[in-house]
């Protein structure tokens, strides 16, 4: 870097540029990885929508589809998702789990880890962790309050 001028208002004013910089940086940056999250979603349903497409014309030729015109929506299953996961939120004592998702959620923060529907089923009725009130994986596993 150049040569600092040596008076404290100068240096104020250069120091609180870069901390606006920084500031705004830092914001693209949480910007962009939320857009990430929802490229990354949209991926994901994609994909799902794609295979549920090349599944479809085998459920009909077995008549496992209702009656009815439209047909009952894919299932996750169908779809290609069938995981869960545990988000973990930090805390001072360290990361705690926190709530239970269906892995197709996009309400989690980046500390997750995928477990078995086992698992989360295991999560949501001993150790009492929240399910996720957007993709409500207790009603996916048939656990109603």
């Amino acid at each position: 870097m150049s040569e600092l001028p040596s008076d404290p208002p100068r240096l104020r004013m250069i120091l609180d540029f870069l901390d606006e910089r920084v500031a705004r940086n830092q914001t693209i940056g949480v910007y962009l990885s939320m857009q990430q999250k929802a490229v990354r979603h949209a991926l994901s349903v994609a994909e799902g929508q794609a295979e549920a497409a090349r599944q479809q014309p085998r459920l009909h030729g077995r008549g496992a589809l209702s009656s009815s015109a439209a047909g009952p929506a894919p299932s996750r299953r169908e779809r290609g998702s069938a995981g869960f996961m545990i988000e973990r939120r930090r805390t001072p004592r360290g990361p705690e789990e926190a709530a239970v998702h269906q892995d197709d959620c996009t309400m989690t923060s980046d500390h997750i880890h995928r477990v078995t529907a086992h698992d989360a089923r295991l999560a949501l009725t001993d150790a009492q962790l929240e399910a996720c009130p957007f993709c409500r994986p207790d009603t996916e596993l048939g656990i109603f309050d």
